[in-house]
């Protein structure tokens, strides 16, 4: 797929997963899109786990109830570590952007994501979620994010203008 169509196509998509796995090689070339995202002074502060064993996300999906968690074949986990160099940490601006062309690669690839960064702060969920995977306790989990084949057809919310949210200054 285009790039420019990846992003026009981009959606959050929180209804239910076919039950069809995800080939390791689409998985690999989604979480390498992330990982090759900006990082902030060549940091490279997030990290991911793929959580494919059914129990374990059955176990997260029990922490973040929805459609997407409970029938998701695959649940991508992002945390990232808060590194400070020279006085400044770009640990959320790293997490974001790889989160954002996970995302990107998951439409290009035809699958179906959505970033549950919320909720997971909510309630301790995150750190639930680090002690269910055993992630290093310096790392923070960000985001959960359920992938798979969509069971249902959605389409991206309409944007605001270019010319309500873009000023030029000449």
């Amino acid at each position: 797929m285009d790039f420019f169509a990846a992003v026009k196509d981009r959606h959050s998509y929180r209804g239910p997963f076919q039950e069809k796995a995800l080939p390791d090689a689409d998985i690999r070339q989604i979480l390498q899109a992330g990982l090759d995202a900006p990082s902030g002074l060549n940091l490279q502060t997030t990290s991911f786990w793929v959580v494919k064993n059914l129990q374990l996300r059955q176990e997260i999906a029990a922490l973040l109830p929805s459609p997407a968690t409970k029938t998701a074949p695959v649940i991508l986990v992002a945390a990232s570590e808060k590194v400070v160099k020279n006085g400044m940490c770009f640990e959320v601006e790293d997490y974001a952007a790889a989160v954002e062309n996970v995302l990107l690669a998951a439409v290009a690839l035809g699958y179906g994501a959505v970033w549950m960064d919320g909720m997971t702060r909510a309630d301790e969920v995150n750190t639930k979620i680090a002690a269910l995977l055993q992630i290093p306790t310096n790392k923070t989990v960000r985001t959960v994010i359920p992938l798979g084949v969509p069971m249902d057809s959605v389409t991206a919310q309409k944007k605001k203008s270019y010319e309500e949210r873009v000023t030029v200054v000449e």
